[in-house]
Parts: structure tokens; C-alpha cells; sequence
């Protein structure tokens, strides 16, 4: 192949954190119809946590309903925020922790990760220009099957390049043809596997005429 721009490792590092939390704040203030009550609060509470004076519960519906108002156009009542987060505790995808300091803690429980984790993968959009650019994305990765979460990460990205449209030149080998860099990163920095995968861009590649047919760029 010629002229392969690897990404270096230093750019993927300085764009992870930013990355992940920049997405779930971009979704708590969306107008998008996704963003109901319940996925609202898990996204909230991933960013950091919930932390209130006073080990109540009205308490706390009162400081998550304060943020929801900040939304656009979304603004949970209070009974919505409250049946969403008995909702959570009922799933056992948050827990509720009193401190010592008489403050209540509301954090995300290892179930309620993997769940937050389907939700940010269903945030992901891959916006098409209106010219393409004559280069091709090229994702490669190779994750291992064991332990179980990573055989979890795998089927889910190659399910969401199968998704977004991604041609698969090779077994773990995929093309496409627009920027894609940022998307394919969130999801790698979701679930951990960064080190497991690569993207290059290329300008042509030998069976190039078979991928071109596939997104009539001819």
C-alpha cells in the first residue's frame, strides 16, 4: 500500500478521555428523542456521578431534575426522574451509597456500565460529505476472545461497521471510504480495546475497483 497514515499512539491517548466524556455531554444537552429519562440519568451519572447533601431521596430527584432543566427541549418532571431511577436501582444498573458525611452517592454498577455501553454505541454516526475525498479508511483489529468482555467488544464493533457500511477486504481487515477516525475510536475507547486496533488511511490498495463498485464511487 501506498502513502499509509498511521495514527500515532500519542493522538489516540490525548483524544480518548475528552472523546468519551464530550460524547455523553453532547447527548445529555441533544434534542435527540433517544435521549429519554432513563438513558438521561445513566449517561448523568456516568460522567460522575451523583453527589447531594442529605442522604434523601427527594433530595436527589431535585439535583438531577436542576440539570435535566438545563436541556433544550427535554425536561423531565420530577415523578419521571423518580420512576427512572427506582427504575435503575430496581436493575441493579446504579447503586446508592449514604457516606459518612451525610451526603448521598449515586454511581454505576459494573451492569450499569455494559448497559451505558450499548447506549454510546448507539450514539455513533458517521457523517458523509458531499465529495468524497479519493481516500479510503481502513480499520483493522484483532481482539482477543477471552476473558468475556472482550469477545463482547468485538462482536459489537463488528456489528456496527457491518452497520455503518464497512467493506470487509479481509477477516478483520474492513474499508471505508469517509472520515471515520473519531466514531471508530469512541467505540474502542467504550470498551477498553484501543491497543487492539488500527486505522490507516490509504489512497489506493490492489483490489481497490471492487470497493469502489460497493459505494458507487466508479
Amino acid at each position: 500500500m501506498k502513502n499509509i497514515r498511521k495514527i500515532k499512539n500519542s493522538r489516540k491517548e490525548e483524544r480518548f478521555g475528552y472523546g468519551l466524556g464530550k460524547k455523553f455531554e453532547d447527548f445529555i444537552f441533544s434534542d435527540s428523542p433517544s435521549a429519554t429519562a432513563t438513558k438521561f440519568l445513566l449517561t448523568f451519572i456516568a460522567i460522575g456521578g451523583v453527589s447531594v447533601v442529605g442522604a434523601s431521596l427527594p433530595g436527589l430527584i431535585k439535583a438531577i431534575g436542576f440539570f435535566s432543566g438545563k436541556r433544550k427541549r427535554h425536561i423531565y418532571p420530577k415523578k419521571k426522574i423518580a420512576n427512572s431511577l427506582a427504575y435503575l436501582k430496581r436493575e441493579r444498573l446504579i447503586e446508592i451509597i449514604e457516606e459518612k458525611n451525610g451526603k448521598m452517592l449515586v454511581r454505576l454498577t459494573n451492569k450499569g456500565k455494559k448497559r451505558l455501553a450499548e447506549y454510546s454505541i448507539d450514539m455513533v454516526e458517521i457523517k458523509k460529505p458531499e465529495k468524497w475525498d479519493g481516500k479510503w479508511r481502513v480499520l483493522m483489529f484483532d481482539i482477543p476472545a477471552h476473558p468475556k468482555k472482550y469477545h463482547y467488544a468485538r462482536e459489537t464493533l463488528r456489528n456496527k461497521i457491518k452497520e455503518i457500511g464497512f467493506f470487509q477486504i479481509q477477516k478483520s481487515v474492513w474499508a471505508y471510504p469517509y472520515e471515520c477516525e473519531d466514531e471508530l475510536l469512541f467505540i474502542a475507547e467504550v470498551f477498553k480495546v484501543q491497543q487492539y486496533i488500527e486505522i490507516l488511511t490509504v489512497e489506493r490498495f490492489l483490489h481497490e475497483k471492487r470497493v469502489r463498485e460497493k459505494f458507487f464511487l466508479l
